[in-house]
């Protein structure tokens, strides 16, 4: 009697443990049919606002607003004309030195230079003066030109009038070319000479020098005369940089776009500026085309220096009080745009018209209207043997919301 009331005990006990399985399955099929039924959206509603378009380019400062005071000489300093802060002009002097051996030499050689190309400039005048002379001896004869002093066209296209005048014009452009070289000799003389002079006009910084310091010699990879810096003269003038831009961003930029700029020396700094050149001709480098705009700042920056790295971004448009949405909202197939709307809890396809577009948000011409929710993401389809987000055990996996985002469940 015993062992068969432990055996039915056995078997209620059994009998209740399958119908608290068999329940517990039934509450999740349920569970689970009900949440596969219901897709969870992430939403946001239609808003007004200000739309910004952007083209974006890389690249470094071309100008500054300053200029290095520089020296091939060397030697020891005998006098400072300046201090930081004095307001100089072009050529005034900086400092004086006395030349060692080597700065005597290399001031001796360019003395020698300027001199030679000097004598040059002379004799190529002389050349020049003289084979002017036999061209206007032909351009007035009665030959080749006119009694009204006008030049006879026809007979100066012959060998004997074109000759000569070649030979004046190709005389010019020697003697030109060779006033350049003057002009260059004349430039390393003063780099060689013991005094230092201002290169521009402007307010002098950085200087270091003081009475006594030695300057010593400098050489380029070639064993040339190299320059050293020995202060700056900084201008009023705002820094320009160049920027380099795609060939499909090129044609959306105008000269006048505004802009705005930051460079790696200071990450936490943002200037502005305007685009006052493009440069449409470009360049290819490895197969890729670019093409540099220039953008000049609004405002002086004493601190930005010559190629120093920048990134910009160019505004190309703006719009205000027009209706936005995010991007992701936004389907465009075959040259038709839709957004998904949410409407009592049922999702709808609705066509828009879109304008502006910018990295983040699309402006909507026409098809929605303010305050109305857009779907911008499908959480869960609600799709049958979809997986469901929720644990039969209570609990389970949240979406962070913010940017008025919403997640909603359909149904």
């Amino acid at each position: 009697m015993g062992k068969i009331k432990a055996v039915l005990a056995g078997h209620k006990r059994l009998a209740i443990l399958i119908l608290v399985l068999l329940l517990g399955l039934g509450g999740w099929w349920k569970l689970h049919q009900g949440s596969s039924s219901q897709p969870q959206y992430q939403t946001t509603t239609v808003q007004k606002g200000t739309i910004v378009v952007t083209v974006s380019g890389s690249g470094n400062v071309s100008t500054a607003n300053s200029a290095q005071v520089t020296t091939e000489a060397s030697g020891v300093v005998t006098k400072i004309y300046v201090q930081n802060g004095d307001n100089v002009q072009t050529g005034a002097p900086i400092a004086a030195l006395t030349l060692d051996l080597e700065g005597q030499q290399r001031n001796a050689a360019a003395l020698a230079s300027y001199n030679s190309a000097k004598d040059n400039l002379y004799s190529l005048q002389s050349t020049m003066l003289t084979k002017w002379n036999t061209y206007m001896g032909l351009a007035q004869n009665s030959t080749y030109q006119k009694s009204d002093g006008s030049p006879n066209t026809d007979n100066r296209t012959l060998p004997q009038f074109v000759s000569p005048q070649d030979d004046w014009l190709a005389a010019e452009a020697t003697y030109t070319n060779q006033q350049n070289s003057v002009t260059q000799a004349a430039l390393a003389y003063q780099q060689a000479s013991p005094v230092i002079y201002a290169p521009i006009s402007g307010t002098v910084t950085g200087l270091g020098l003081q009475i006594g310091s030695v300057i010593t010699a400098q050489s380029n990879a070639n064993g040339g005369s190299a320059a050293q810096k020995i202060a700056s003269v900084v201008t009023s003038a705002t820094p320009t940089v160049t920027v380099n831009l795609t060939e499909v961003d090129e044609p959306k930029v105008k000269i006048g776009d505004d802009a705005t700029l930051t460079f790696d020396a200071f990450p936490n700094k943002t200037f502005t500026g305007k685009v006052i050149s493009i440069d449409t001709v470009g360049a290819v480098s490895s197969g890729v085309t670019t093409y540099p705009a220039v953008i000049k700042l609004d405002y002086t920056a004493n601190d930005i220096l010559t190629n120093m790295n920048t990134q910009a971004n160019i505004i190309t448009a703006t719009k205000s009080d027009v209706l936005l949405v995010p991007n992701a909202a936004v389907t465009t197939s075959n040259g038709q745009s839709t957004v998904r709307m949410l409407q009592n809890g049922q999702e709808q396809t609705v066509s828009v018209e879109t304008g502006l577009a910018s990295a983040t948000q699309t402006e909507i011409t026409s098809g929605l209207s303010e305050g109305d929710t857009v779907i911008t993401n499908v959480l869960s389809s609600g799709a049958a043997g979809s997986r469901s987000t929720t644990s039969v055990f209570g609990g389970g996996g949240g979406f962070g919301g913010g940017g008025g985002v919403r997640v909603l469940r359909g149904g």
